[in-house]
């Protein structure tokens, strides 16, 4: 890569190591586009549009607010906007990169953790706040709620030495488009999920609660815990609880995506609300292992289920506790946020109802929008 471009994948790694005295993120995106999504710790100075007509003129005026000792990764859409700005302020003598792709290529990055759980590798993408894993023992693999981006997971195996046995997804996933169906395809191994998100599916091999997968020497036990999707499960894997998006470390799922009319909400709510609480009947030294994460700045991303129970920053889970659910179904229903973009056409592909199209990336970039509040 250029000395005029840093890669998005750069920029993730230097945002989440505080490596803020070395580095200035300036996204010259609209203020609106800026507020619904942004990389952590970044300022925006909304030049887009003079940008577009190469009009520099209030990036000049702003020339003292820029720190003359730090690199300035200069980040837009797509990359050419915030190359025009970044050639400009190196002109003006500031070490300036545009980020590669933009945003478009800050929400491609994935980032790899160890230490989650035994035998549990974490996958973060920092720009959707989606999370994925692979599960492994004795040499064999199954990877859970993959991304788009196969090559991703193929490239983690194969460096670890791993063979994939399976694939699953905890759900029918309405914020990104799915890769396990592909990734099981292309190494001909079994695709799980549960019978009732499979839509039209065919390569199902469908999970029911109670059921297991088998890894190595040990087993992938599933819960069947409905709300979020009808379908929804979590995986328990020894000390591990890969709770798909029905626990967040502070928040639920919401209950709303299969369909939004509020008796429906309320029934799907009530579900999620019996499912949260046999999950918080297991040990309370269980690691929770989230689908999602907000704002969540340790990695890797888990909270011991005892820790969980006992905070006080996720107060659905706190209903559960106290068995209130009439609280939780209340709360639920007030507080739902914007919905996910594109989440029907990104659900309808992942039923298998739709082929994913030349715009299959751009579908689910944005901000993650899959908790209840």
């Amino acid at each position: 890569m250029s000395n005029t471009v840093i890669a998005p994948s750069e920029v993730a790694r230097r945002v989440e190591e505080d490596d803020t005295e070395d580095l200035f993120v300036l996204d010259v995106r609209n203020e609106d586009a800026y507020e619904e999504w942004r990389i952590p710790t970044s300022t925006n100075l909304p030049i887009y549009d003079e940008l577009l007509d190469h009009d520099f003129s209030t990036l000049a005026d702003h020339l003292e607010d820029l720190p003359e000792r730090q690199e300035i990764a200069v980040v837009c859409v797509g990359g050419l906007t915030s190359a025009r700005a970044a050639e400009f302020l190196r002109e003006e003598g500031f070490d300036a990169k545009s980020v590669d792709d933009g945003m478009n290529g800050w929400g491609r990055v994935h980032r790899e953790y160890d230490g989650a759980a035994d035998d549990v590798i974490q996958i973060v993408r920092p720009g959707t706040g989606c999370v994925s894993y692979i599960v492994h023992d004795d040499g064999e693999a199954v990877v859970v709620d993959p991304s788009q981006y196969i090559n991703q997971y193929l490239d983690v195996v194969d460096a670890r030495g791993l063979k994939v046995v399976g694939v699953a997804d905890t759900h029918a996933h309405a914020d990104h488009i799915s890769g396990a169906r592909r990734l099981a395809g292309e190494l001909n191994v079994p695709y799980y999920l549960h019978d009732e998100d499979a839509g039209d599916l065919n390569e199902v091999t469908e999970l029911e609660g109670g059921d297991a997968i088998a890894i190595g020497e040990r087993e992938l036990d599933v819960h069947h815990t409905p709300g979020h999707t009808p379908g929804s499960i979590s995986f328990a894997f020894g000390d591990a609880l890969l709770s798909g998006d029905t626990l967040f470390l502070r928040s639920v799922g919401r209950p709303d995506l299969e369909d939004s009319t509020e008796a429906a909400i309320r029934t799907a709510a009530s579900e999620l609300f019996d499912s949260l609480d046999r999950l918080t009947d297991l040990d309370e030294t269980t690691i929770v292992l989230p689908g999602h994460f907000s704002d969540e700045s340790t990695r890797p991303i888990a909270t011991e289920l005892g820790e969980l129970r006992a905070e006080t920053t996720n107060e659905l889970l706190s209903f559960v506790a106290d068995d209130d659910e009439e609280a939780f179904v209340e709360t639920i229903v007030e507080s739902l946020s914007e919905e996910p973009a594109n989440y029907n056409e990104i659900k309808q592909i992942n039923w298998g109802k739709e082929q994913p199209g030349g715009d299959a990336e751009a579908l689910e970039l944005g901000p993650n929008n899959c908790a209840a509040s």
